[in-house]
């Protein structure tokens, strides 16, 4: 059996980085080394949602109470209204047995939390990979400071521009969605008393914009979505004009109430919105991808942090279940075996709700829009918030044992 002798690296400290680091840690029992290339661990300042089905592997892992404690909880379901602030439905926020809601998380807190989850002396910082390579009975990673070391295997949780994917693959360029997201948090003690602690959305004009509470209510997250060309003519992210934002959402066809919310705004920055089309295969030997490196999706699925805790949660049982090392590539085969399904799902319905925000493709009727929008929300509790990534993996396991 693989165990605490096995030796297993992990490249990449950001959410599903660390998460896989705890799960493999607490569920295979392997001695995990996690690299991650910046002096220290941290992420932009921006908003993430840990949706339902996140929180049940977090739950799995002993994980879910400090994130709890971390973020905030809304006071109900969130609400997607028109430009103008005519509610058009309320949106799931919670599993079908009301036992899990959404929690907004700012995304350094999270950091903060997973990483304080993980084992002691896990974490070298530092640490830009260079090359990783396959060898005979081990897997041989080198980085630009020099250091180098074998592994019985790795996982590639690098993200969207992942050195590890690009080491088992030539991948075609990413996708743009021709959006950038204007992103930013602004204290919630600006805002009117009165404010919903809840999830809104406002659509319009081929464009929209969303807010939520982050950290005990103290904070507010904000993210304007509108078409745009910059990224391909600059870089795929910048600090943002907070102007260029006010512009996007000003005039009598916006909800004077939203234009308030963007007049608190003191600063912003900007994301190109890139995916990539699903990929045929995720894992090669003892290597395996895992988060964004294996399915970049955009956010308008609300799943791209969730889709990772999944991933993390479903290679460890999988890996517990290899006899010895030998069969450590048997494992990653297995595990993108089952993930791959879903996560190419929830691909195509981040864009497809990306269209549907708006209004664009199949969805520039707008009645059409709405009445899908209002459909939506039975797909999104009982697909996405009541899936079960543990289960899921067990009834695999058992299959795989048959055969």
């Amino acid at each position: 059996m693989v165990g605490h002798t096995t030796r297993i690296a992990v490249i990449g400290g950001g959410i599903g980085g660390l998460t896989a680091a705890i799960a493999l840690t607490r569920i295979a029992d392997v001695d995990v080394t996690l690299f991650e290339q910046a002096p220290e661990l941290g992420d932009v300042g921006a908003g993430v949602t840990v949706a339902p089905n996140g929180q049940r592997v977090l739950d799995k892992l002993d994980a879910l109470e400090p994130v709890k404690r971390a973020g905030a909880t809304p006071d109900g379901p969130g609400i997607y209204m028109d430009s103008l602030g005519n509610v058009v439905t309320d949106a799931a926020w919670e599993d079908t047995a009301k036992r899990y809601q959404n929690i907004g998380m700012y995304r350094p807190d999270l950091v903060d939390v997973l990483a304080r989850e993980v084992v002691p002396g896990t974490v070298r910082l530092g640490h830009r990979l260079k090359s990783v390579r396959e060898l005979d009975k081990s897997v041989r990673v080198e980085f630009d400071n020099g250091f180098h070391d074998e592994f019985d295997g790795v996982v590639g949780a690098d993200g969207v521009h992942s050195v590890v994917r690009d080491s088992l693959m030539e991948l075609a360029h990413p996708v743009y969605s021709g959006s950038i997201a204007y992103r930013g948090v602004i204290d919630a003690a600006l805002l009117p008393e009165d404010w919903p602690m809840i999830s809104q959305v406002w659509m319009g004009e081929g464009k929209h914009f969303m807010c939520y509470p982050l950290q005990q209510r103290k904070l507010f997250n904000y993210v304007g979505f509108v078409p745009s060309d910059r990224p391909l003519k600059e870089s795929w992210s910048a600090p943002g004009d907070v102007g260029e934002l006010a512009a996007e959402f000003s005039g009598e066809k916006w909800d004077p109430t939203l234009r308030r919310f963007i007049d608190l705004i003191d600063h912003t920055f900007w994301w190109g919105l890139y995916d990539h089309e699903p990929l045929s295969n995720w894992s090669r030997g003892r290597i395996t991808l895992l988060g964004d490196s294996a399915h970049t999706m955009l956010p308008h699925a609300g799943q791209g942090v969730n889709q990772a805790m999944e991933d993390a949660i479903t290679l460890a049982f999988f890996l517990r279940e290899a006899e010895g090392t030998h069969e450590i590539a048997e494992a990653f085969k297995r595990y993108t075996a089952i993930r791959m399904q879903r996560t190419a799902i929830l691909q195509n319905s981040s864009r497809r709700s990306g269209s549907q925000f708006d209004a664009q493709n199949e969805f520039a009727d707008i009645k059409k829009r709405d009445a899908d929008l209002r459909a939506g929300r039975d797909f999104r509790r009982s697909v996405l918030f009541d899936f079960d990534a543990v289960a899921a993996a067990e009834r695999a396991l058992k299959r795989y044992r048959r055969i």
